[in-house]
């Protein structure tokens, strides 16, 4: 199972920036819907066989999120 809430995460980070989801959308060249789609789809940010393997195997999965530097 994967243990973060991805659409809140991507919210948050939002607000942290000052971007909206439109604004995000934008940056990289895709629609609010498709961004909007993606974060609230349970299987679209990790590939759920992966899921399934990593559960298969005694493991949830946490995704960290790690600010770059510059």
């Amino acid at each position: 199972m994967v243990k973060n809430n991805i659409e809140v995460d991507v919210k948050v980070k939002c607000i942290e920036q000052g971007k909206s989801q439109v604004m995000l959308a934008d940056e990289i060249d895709t629609t609010k819907a498709y961004v909007n789609r993606v974060i609230k789809k349970q299987d679209g940010v990790v590939n759920k066989t992966f899921v399934q393997m990593m559960e298969a195997l005694g493991y949830d999965i946490e995704l960290t999120y790690v600010k770059r530097e510059g």
